[in-house]
């Protein structure tokens, strides 16, 4: 054998023992991946047992404050401003019957003078035909002449003393400046736009209801209101942001605007509250603007199921979970619906339980476990319901 032929055996026993210490070696550190069990079990769901209740319907609705009078003051007569309250200011307060302009009065004061000294001379003239008509003297018509002249004197005086009160510019109520457009010094005419003002007693807020609201609110009847003059319907809790903290205020509805809007088709109530501005009293102000929303007590629904509204599924289907622990998807009637519960009519009944969990594509018949216990399942709905309510009272 030559030595080249034992050179290429030589390699070729070295490359088989190569491979095969390669082979051993793999297959001796290769390891088998730890088996892991398949978890199969079903999807756990919180459910609550349903139960008949007496339950108030709430109803909201949102407005805007606005003010119950709000006056456009314009001058009656000319004349040049020569005075102006300190409190005639936007943002100021004023009192009834205060001053708040006062316009140059010489020339009404004169007019007053020259009206009274008319009188006085019509006078003297109708005593004097009057003595004379019993003498004799005197004709009837004379009598009557002297007469028209005395009255038209005395309406004269009428309408300076008139125009005199009104260099004063006086409003019957207690209110607020709302923008001030004269000044001291200007020259006004009858007509003049001299501000805005409006009153504070109270305020109120237009409330737009839909004819399914209307279902669940007692409001006042105009027949009642003729009657009487007034009446009051359901209380009312304002609530708004102010000064960057939640805040509410008492209100009560006390008439409704009697006409369906066109547009819309709301039903307008209207909400007065007292003192928004808090001038005799205490709490937080209630600005003229505002928007505020507002929660109306409606009336109480006797042996109604409430579910959380997070329950209901396509508006009208709940997740029941029957005694085998599968899902039964069913449709049922929803009356009424906010933001915190569902009210059902019809289609469940009480002592059936409820999915209360999202499930995001529940099957019919689909198997699931239950966080609930047969000797818990009463429980269990009473801490759902209790949480329910210490939310919507606005315990945390």
């Amino acid at each position: 054998m030559s030595a080249k032929a034992k050179r290429i055996g030589l390699s070729a026993i070295i490359l088989l023992v190569a491979v095969g210490i390669a082979f051993g070696l793999a297959k001796g550190l290769r390891q088998e991946p730890p088996k892991r069990e398949i978890d199969d079990r079903a999807l756990l769901v919180d459910v609550m047992r349903l139960e008949t209740l007496s339950a108030e319907i709430a109803v909201r609705s949102q407005g805007t404050v606005l003010p119950r009078t709000q006056t456009l003051l314009g001058a009656e007569v000319s004349g040049t401003i020569v005075g102006i309250s300190p409190k005639f200011i936007p943002g100021g307060v004023f009192r009834p019957g205060e001053i708040l302009l006062r316009i140059d009065a010489t020339d009404y004061e004169v007019a007053v003078r020259q009206a009274q000294a008319l009188v006085k001379q019509r006078k003297i003239e109708f005593d004097g035909a009057a003595k004379l008509r019993e003498q004799g003297y005197r004709a009837e018509a004379e009598h009557a002449s002297a007469a028209a002249a005395l009255a038209s004197a005395e309406a004269e005086l009428v309408r300076a003393q008139r125009n005199l009160e009104r260099t004063e510019i006086r409003l019957p109520y207690e209110g607020m400046v709302r923008s001030k457009d004269a000044d001291i010094g200007q020259f006004v005419a009858p007509g003049t736009r001299l501000g805005v003002t409006f009153a504070t007693d109270y305020a109120e807020v237009r409330l737009p209801l839909t004819d399914q609201d209307l279902a669940f609110v007692d409001l006042p009847e105009a027949a009642e209101i003729a009657k009487t003059g007034a009446s009051e319907g359901p209380p009312v809790t304002l609530s708004a942001t102010r000064m960057g903290k939640p805040a509410t205020w008492q209100a009560r509805i006390v008439r409704s605007e009697g006409v369906v809007d066109e547009k819309s088709r709301v039903t307008y109530a209207v909400a007065r509250i007292d003192d928004p501005y808090r001038l005799h009293g205490e709490g937080l102000p209630l600005p003229v603007g505002t928007f505020v929303m507002a929660d109306i007590a409606g009336r109480t629904m006797d042996d109604v199921i409430r579910v959380p509204r997070s329950a209901l599924r396509a508006a009208s289907q709940l997740l029941i979970v029957d005694d085998e622990n599968r899902i039964r998807i069913r449709d049922v009637d929803v009356f009424r619906a906010d933001s915190r519960y569902a009210y059902i009519g019809a289609g469940v009944e009480a002592g059936e339980r409820v999915a209360v969990s999202a499930i995001e594509t529940p099957l019919n018949g689909m198997y699931v476990r239950t966080t609930d216990r047969p000797e818990t399942d009463e429980g269990r709905a009473g801490r759902i319901a209790s949480k329910d309510d210490a939310e919507q009272d606005g315990v945390e």
